[in-house]
């Protein structure tokens, strides 16, 4: 099959961002929350409804649509490790907006990360498709 339609690039950066964003938003907001919640559902309940939280969910809920609509037009074992960039991304936005301390372990994590995103995305799309075809064409 050839290379990756430009929607399906444009759907994952999607994917990627509205997961990093969307966990941004809600730790953001339950960070900041007035009270402490304890293990009590009620207050969690409550949170939900504050902006940072509800954005953080609405984020998210887009973001599980999204990875469904990217999963039915790209295989499994390139959407996964492709999206996984969103694992990158909340680290470097922990480090910037939370002022997280990340050891040099974690950052070598999130380098294999990187570079295992890299060897993925240059791989060729679409296998399962394929493969599914000449299945079928066989048994014709």
């Amino acid at each position: 099959m050839g290379r990756l339609t430009r929607k399906t690039w444009i759907l994952t950066a999607l994917v990627v961002f509205t997961q990093a964003f969307g966990n941004f938003a809600l730790s953001w907001g339950m960070k900041h929350q007035s009270q402490d919640l304890g293990i009590s559902p009620v207050g969690y309940v409550e949170a939900i409804f504050t902006p940072w939280v509800a954005i953080g969910v609405a984020l998210l809920i887009v973001w599980l649509l999204t990875r469904m609509m990217l999963l039915s037009w790209a295989d499994l074992s390139f959407v996964l490790p492709v999206t996984s960039i969103g694992y990158v991304l909340s680290a470097v936005i922990g480090k910037l907006f939370f002022f997280e301390q990340i050891s040099w372990s974690r950052w070598l994590g999130v380098s294999l990360i990187v570079a295992g995103t890299v060897l993925v995305g240059l791989t060729r799309p679409g296998t399962t498709q394929q493969e599914t075809r000449e299945l079928v064409a066989e048994r014709v």
